[in-house]
């Protein structure tokens, strides 16, 4: 199998200068080698390590690795083994499955935040039915199908829920597309869907076909990860949760680092987080039966760079303010000026991790006066300044 081998000055507890690294993470998926990338970047800075890796997916055996002598290992909890517990040295999980070791540090995706953003989202769009589609047997999927069901319900509406099928012969993808299918013609339209991750939003998307469903006219998905290619090979490509992914994967490096020298730390859990919507095509819809508030949502939409007023948004409407304001809470849930604040530092967010300009010229594109300014109106709406926001996802 393949090693990387790079150099450290540091000295480890059993002697060596070489930190020896086992990476157990699947490079099947965005989520895994974004860990990798992020892992691979602590490395370059404060190694250089050596790595022991090999291309896998989530159900990989663990290799046999006594006689590497490994100095740290971070790993999917779905691959642990006892010969890997058994070399007794710093170890990081990363939960895919319930259950690990208490006095394991674990890295843990922040399900409440990524289905909190999924249900607003799909509330922007004007939707008014809602559901959920995982896997029954996975924790993390039932965490946000908990959550996202409790955001929802807040906002008065229904959450229909995909168990699927109990019957054996529907349990390969294959026969299951058929079942999904099924119960999508069965859901009231237009619905907005939260699918557990990228994977099952794909799925989701397929079986919309076989039902000869409109996406996004009468199902609009939205997936978790921002697994590029799964997302632009869908069709529709696939709107998506993104995850610092590579900026937990960073941490966890820092932590391994840490405690392969001794170092006691109180960090038990690296939490990977959601950080914007990346909007794709099954998303792009404004399931809106009132043309005023289209009209608005619209003209919010096109001039977020802009100063928007309140003024300016009823201006393009043959309403009244108090009309539009009254509409605007009934259909979306915000008020004019917090939907404006919403758009406008989503779309900054995305300038933020999606770009390497410097946050002066992010002020100027968004009319500000000030970065102290901009900061303020930023920090209302996302709890964080513009440099920790950007430091925490980029």
């Amino acid at each position: 199998m393949p090693v990387t081998n790079i150099s450290s000055n540091k000295k480890l507890g059993n002697g060596n200068s070489l930190p020896k690294v086992i990476l157990l993470l699947e490079t099947s998926r965005a989520f895994g080698r974004d860990l990798l990338h992020g892992i691979a970047r602590y490395s370059k800075l404060h190694g250089p390590w050596a790595f022991y890796r090999e291309p896998r997916n989530l159900r990989s055996h663990a290799p046999h690795l006594k006689s590497w002598k490994a100095t740290g290992i971070i790993m999917r909890n779905s691959i642990v083994s006892k010969e890997l517990f058994a070399l007794k040295i710093p170890t990081i999980m990363v939960l895919h499955h319930t259950g690990k070791p208490d006095n394991l540090p674990s890295v843990i995706t922040d399900s409440m935040n990524v289905s909190k953003l999924a249900a607003e989202h799909l509330l922007s769009c004007g939707l008014r039915s809602f559901a959920y589609c995982g896997f029954d047997d996975i924790f993390w999927s039932n965490d946000r199908k908990r959550y996202f069901k409790n955001f929802i319900e807040e906002a008065g509406f229904k959450l229909f829920v995909y168990g699927g099928s109990k019957i054996k012969k529907y349990k390969t993808w294959e026969k299951e597309q058929s079942y999904m299918s099924k119960w999508l013609k069965t859901l009231p339209k237009p619905i907005g869907i939260m699918a557990c991750n990228d994977d099952r939003g794909n799925h989701v998307l397929e079986a919309c076909k076989i039902a000869n469903l409109n996406v996004p006219e009468e199902v609009s998905v939205i997936g978790v990860d921002n697994d590029t290619l799964i997302c632009d090979l869908s069709d529709p490509p696939l709107s998506s949760i993104a995850l610092n992914t590579e900026t937990a994967g960073y941490a966890a490096a820092e932590l391994l680092d840490n405690l392969m020298h001794g170092i006691s730390t109180p960090e038990k859990e690296i939490i990977v987080s959601a950080s914007h919507i990346v909007r794709r095509q099954s998303t792009d819809i404004l399931a809106v039966d009132d043309p005023e508030v289209v009209e608005a949502i619209r003209y919010i939409r096109l001039n977020a760079k802009y100063k928007i007023r309140v003024n300016d948004v009823v201006a393009k409407t043959c309403l009244s303010r108090r009309s539009l304001e009254s509409r605007f809470r009934e259909i979306i849930h915000r008020s004019i000026q917090e939907e404006i604040r919403k758009v406008r530092t989503d779309l900054i967010a995305q300038m933020l991790i999606e770009t390497t300009l410097p946050i002066s010229e992010i002020t100027a594109k968004f009319d500000f006066t000030d970065q102290e300014h901009i900061s303020r109106y930023f920090k209302k709406e996302k709890s964080m300044g513009l440099r920790e926001f950007r430091r925490l996802h980029k």
